[in-house]
Parts: structure tokens; sequence; C-alpha cells
């Protein structure tokens, strides 16, 4: 995949740990995944995205 690798993969990680902070992660991560589920979604003709606004 992209010849990255995990020594690659931890190196980006605590790169973004420092860049963003711990409690950062979470959120990033999730917007992440809904990222990559609704761009499976949009490659295989589905029209239905998952759009939710922020909750506070």
């Amino acid at each position: 995949m992209f010849g990255i690798g995990i020594p690659e993969l931890s190196i980006i990680l605590v790169i973004v740990t420092l860049i963003f902070g711990v409690g950062w992660l979470p959120e990033l991560g999730n917007a992440l995944g809904k990222t990559i589920n609704n761009f499976r979604k949009a490659s295989e003709g589905k029209d239905e995205i998952e759009i939710k606004p922020k909750e506070s």
C-alpha cells in the first residue's frame, strides 16, 4: 500500500501527535474514517453519503 510500512506509519503517528496533541486524535481518526467510508460509497455509485453537523 503506497510503499508505507510500519516504521513509516509510526513516525507519521508521532508527528501528528506532536502537532495536534493527544486530545485531537480521536476526532481526527473519526473524521478520517468517515471520509474513507464516504469515498468508498461514492466510488461504488451509491447516492447517499453521511453528512452530519458537528454536535456540541
